[in-house]
């Protein structure tokens, strides 16, 4: 049994998912091994969804004929008529069964717009924002897709949404640059002494480069911290791929650090061995107990937290012995690399 059983969904959409993911993020493809089955297909469905309409707006130069036929594409799949796609086929079946409110891929549209259109962060607020929409968004989605719905839950997922994506703007300041986009907040550059226009002309490495993507890093850790105490509010059986999300990803942000901050001659990758390490630290982890989950949303990130407490509850979603007994035997193959 998977998580996606409308009938319009098909054996080659869950296929096209999983492929999406396996070649466009190595590092969320390696950590939702970790997932029992159920939650697994519906993480890569997600993902497939998102990567899918990032495309629709950064692949045009027309962004608001990309925008109304989102809009129009979302408007479908809330009357359960989903265009043909598989894409929307599978985000169709995942609204429904967990309930996702509009407004969280609203928000993760507005973001990828934000994108598209070259939008500059000009303070680290405006920072936050920006994450908040492109990954704090979907956090929020996969603690849904999981069954944690409290405003705690949704909060402490949205924090490691936002460390991911400050995490990958580190990692990718020279490139984001030679594609005319910068995401370091303008007043950062400015206290360290870097121009933002000059620098998106001519991106360098520099003493001043390193003190941003220093305090970028600074930022990202404060909200993977915040974040930890949110995986205990989660099933059991999921918190070894969130906690293997979280490790994978921060350790991006180590690995700029052994790379001098240098984003712009080199690109951050983790080894296989090293992923290997941290997936065994996540499992461990997992069984560890974990201090209270209270602290409140970022400002920028209540919205989120706001639409999922008003949005209706669904019934919980069966959970088979066959599950169950798949997820236990096969979880150390899949670390071995031996079963995807």
């Amino acid at each position: 049994m998977t998580a996606l059983q409308a009938p319009y969904v098909t054996h080659a959409d869950l296929a096209l998912c999983r492929a999406m993911i396996r070649e466009g993020s190595k590092t969320f493809y390696t950590s939702s091994k970790l997932f029992p089955r159920r939650i697994r297909d519906a993480s890569r469905a997600l993902y497939a969804f998102c990567r899918v309409a990032d495309d629709a707006v950064d692949q045009t130069d027309d962004i608001e004929a990309a925008l109304r036929d989102l809009k129009d594409r979302l408007d479908a799949i809330e009357r359960h008529e989903p265009h043909p796609h598989a894409a929307d086929r599978v985000y169709a079946d995942l609204a429904y069964r967990y309930a996702i409110p509009r407004t969280l891929p609203d928000a993760l549209i507005d973001g990828f717009v934000w994108d598209a259109s070259g939008q500059r962060c000009r303070s680290e607020s405006d920072l936050i924002a920006y994450a908040v929409r492109v990954a704090g968004a979907v956090g929020a989605m996969m603690a849904i897709i999981m069954e944690a719905r409290s405003p705690e839950a949704i909060a402490r997922a949205t924090d490691l949404g936002i460390a991911m994506q400050l995490t990958n703007i580190a990692r990718d300041v020279g490139e984001d640059a030679r594609m005319n986009r910068l995401y370091l907040p303008e007043t950062w550059m400015r206290e360290a002494g870097l121009d933002p226009d000059e620098f998106v002309k001519t991106p360098k490495h520099s003493p001043q480069l390193v003190i941003v993507i220093k305090r970028l890093l600074a930022l990202a850790d404060h909200f993977y911290d915040r974040a930890l105490p949110g995986i205990a509010l989660l099933p059991r059986r999921c918190r070894p791929a969130i906690h293997a999300a979280r490790l994978l990803y921060r350790e991006i942000g180590r690995q700029v650090e052994r790379n001098a901050y240098d984003s712009i001659t080199q690109r951050a990758v983790v080894s296989k061995s090293r992923k290997f390490a941290l997936l065994g630290e996540a499992l461990l982890l997992s069984a560890a107990p974990q201090s209270d989950a209270l602290a409140d949303p970022a400002d920028e990130a209540r919205f989120v937290v706001d639409a999922v407490i008003a949005a209706p509850i669904p019934k919980p979603y069966p959970v088979g012995f066959d599950e169950k007994a798949e997820w236990v035997t096969n979880l150390f193959l899949r670390l071995d690399g031996k079963k995807s």
